[in-house]
């Protein structure tokens, strides 16, 4: 597995090894020797799984706070998705800036988003399938969310009218909210 980083520290693209032939092909999409390997401390506890029905369909920017923060090994397993990282850790050299990947069915790339980032991603495709990997149970008391437009982080969706839940157009700015990370 290639692991590449980003312009934000801890915030990396695993990309695995994929070995075909004219019966399809074969990868390993996780190796906790590899994590190690590479120096990250990650134990995951849990696998979760989303499907989206349309293009354009927005989740995010989600987070769980402090003490049951996650961090996430993120795939799409079928279409498109742009996926984002904000760094929200207050007192970070990269505090409110992100990162956009493409996470696609072909390319088979997976982006690791350590905990104090908020997460989301907006489909590309129609049917879209999201896995991930989290290293902390979900927690619903801890379940937080950011405005996914909070025009301090201005990510670039490149989307006019994105398909979003009730949940995500009723949360509070950055600037407004009980994010409990510090660098």
């Amino acid at each position: 597995m290639n692991i590449i980083k980003t312009d934000i520290e801890g915030v990396c693209i695993f990309e695995p090894k994929v070995f075909g032939d004219h019966r399809g092909w074969f990868m390993e999409t996780f190796s906790d020797k590899v994590i190690e390997e590479n120096g990250f401390d990650i134990e995951f506890v849990q696998d979760n799984h989303s499907f989206s029905a349309q293009k354009e369909t927005l989740r995010g920017l989600h987070f769980q706070l402090n003490p049951k923060a996650q961090t996430k090994l993120v795939r799409c397993t079928k279409g498109k998705i742009l996926d984002v990282a904000v760094d929200i850790r207050k007192g970070s050299p990269t505090y409110k800036k992100w990162i956009a990947e493409e996470l696609t069915e072909e390319n088979k790339r997976q982006l690791l988003i350590p905990k104090g980032f908020a997460h989301g991603f907006l489909t590309l495709s129609d049917d879209v399938e999201v896995q991930y990997k989290v290293d902390e149970y979900y927690a619903p008391e801890c379940d937080r969310s950011i405005r996914y437009d909070d025009p301090e982080i201005g990510v670039d969706w490149d989307v006019e009218n994105p398909i979003i839940s009730d949940k995500d157009t009723k949360a509070p700015l950055l600037k407004d909210s009980d994010s409990n990370f510090n660098y």
